[in-house]
């Protein structure tokens, strides 16, 4: 079978309705530029970030990158991908961003793009295992298998329009994993320029670039290749790959979005991932985690603030020129046995964890959306459920409720960024010289 004839059966975006509620976040401390005072009703993200919305905004050759990081209610892709759809609308669209072959190790994932393979056996490495069944890299999973020749067909959703075609694809894999070479029809019209050394723990990356614009990258593992390993290495060559960046090389928002079903911040709490997550060089880094940690059997705020903490130090050292932007978790339902029929009651450790972000936040200086608040607060779940926008299982959202969170989230960024400008200092008009106006006469 051709692999170019594989199709994406894919649905595009729902159309935008704005929200009533005026959306707030909190901020509190120092930024790039310096410290930012503000009352505890208002939001902004950091001066350098706005910047560079005016650049874009200009015309100016910028790339913003954000990197959306969080759980499964990231993963799906329906909440990131509306934040990512209207910023691109408002700034410019410079690609893709991240996208992770999900599919291959039999999880779900994000609706507008696809990888596939001729290679049908994959084993599935995730930061939520206990041990992993293989290494990681920056999406928090990876991919392995011992075909001697595997092949990936990565490719964007042009059923609606072609937002995401893209010129530059960056493959990231284990250092002990086969390079992999552009196959087929597109061997004449892709250069590669394969990675010589690691970029950060078991983890290099090779640039494909492709003559125009296209919707599908092909590729195909070589065995007369010889992989990347560490000098002194004795392991064996393992096929090991762990996603792609797509890129059209045009100013914008380029925005990944990186989400492990079941995670939590812990899960994401090591030097070596930090490091990796790193690659995707995010000026913006925006969290949203915190619904699995309410699902313990004791929710204890302190130990979550900790394990909240021991991520955002890490993030600090590695990224430190990177913003952070915290989401709280809306909330969401705990199922119980009532005279032995399910039932649903209010996951009430959702409004601890809430409160316990907005606390860090503040403490730490960075910003911090309450969704939670925002979404309704305290027994908002059932009208979420009534208007069917929650899930049946009472803890994720149907796509309308992610892509309205999404659309919120959108809101409060951009009504930081239109408060920014109304509260900017005018420039000073400059004096006109006396002397030379004279002179010229």
């Amino acid at each position: 079978m051709n692999p170019f004839n594989r199709k994406l059966n894919i649905n595009r975006f729902h159309s935008y309705d704005s929200m009533t509620k005026k959306h707030k976040f909190w901020l509190l401390g120092a930024f790039l530029l310096g410290t930012i005072q503000l009352s505890a009703k208002e939001m902004r993200l950091p001066l350098e970030l706005f910047n560079m919305l005016d650049s874009l905004k200009a015309g100016k050759d910028t790339t913003l990158n954000i990197v959306h990081l969080g759980d499964s209610h990231i993963q799906g892709g329906f909440f990131p991908g509306e934040v990512m759809r209207l910023l691109q609308e408002e700034f410019g669209n410079a690609g893709r961003g991240w996208v992770a072959p999900y599919k291959l190790g039999k999880s779900n994932q994000p609706f507008d793009y696809a990888i596939t393979s001729g290679t049908k056996e994959w084993v599935l490495g995730r930061c939520v295992q206990t041990r992993p069944k293989c290494p990681l890299g920056p999406g928090g999973m990876g991919i392995q298998t011992s075909a001697e020749s595997p092949d990936f067909l990565v490719k964007v959703s042009t059923e609606k329009d072609s937002a995401y075609l893209f010129r530059k694809a960056i493959l990231y894999r284990s250092e002990k994993s086969l390079p992999m070479l552009p196959a087929e029809c597109q061997k004449d019209s892709v250069m590669l320029a394969r990675a010589r050394e690691t970029v950060a723990p078991d983890v290099v990356a090779d640039t494909f670039r492709i003559k125009e614009l296209s919707d599908h990258l092909y590729l195909k593992s070589d065995p007369t290749l010889t992989p990347v390993v560490a000098s002194g290495s004795d392991a064996p060559f393992e096929n090991r790959y762990y996603g792609f960046t797509l890129t059209n090389e045009k100013p914008g928002i380029l925005y990944h979005t990186v989400g492990v079903n079941g995670a939590r911040f812990v899960n994401y709490s090591s030097e070596a991932y930090v490091r990796q997550l790193a690659l995707l060089q995010p000026d913006l880094l925006i969290l949203s985690m915190g619904t699995n940690e309410t699902f313990e059997k004791r929710f204890l705020t302190e130990q979550f603030k900790t394990e909240v903490q021991g991520f955002l130090n890490l993030v600090k050292t590695y990224m430190p020129h990177t913003a952070i932007l915290l989401t709280t978790p809306p909330e969401c339902f705990k199922s119980v046995l009532i005279k032995k029929k399910k039932t649903y009651v209010r996951n009430v450790s959702s409004e601890y964890a809430a409160k316990a972000l907005v606390d860090i936040a503040r403490k730490e200086g960075i910003a911090c959306y309450d969704l939670f608040t925002e979404s309704g607060g305290k027994g908002s779940g059932k009208s979420w459920f009534n208007q069917r926008l929650m899930a049946k299982d009472h803890v994720h959202f149907t796509r309308a409720g992610y892509e309205k969170q999404g659309r919120m989230l959108f809101d409060a960024i951009m009504n930081a960024y239109r408060n920014h400008h109304k509260n900017k200092p005018s420039e000073p008009v400059e004096e006109p010289n006396t002397n030379l106006s004279k002179e010229s006469h």
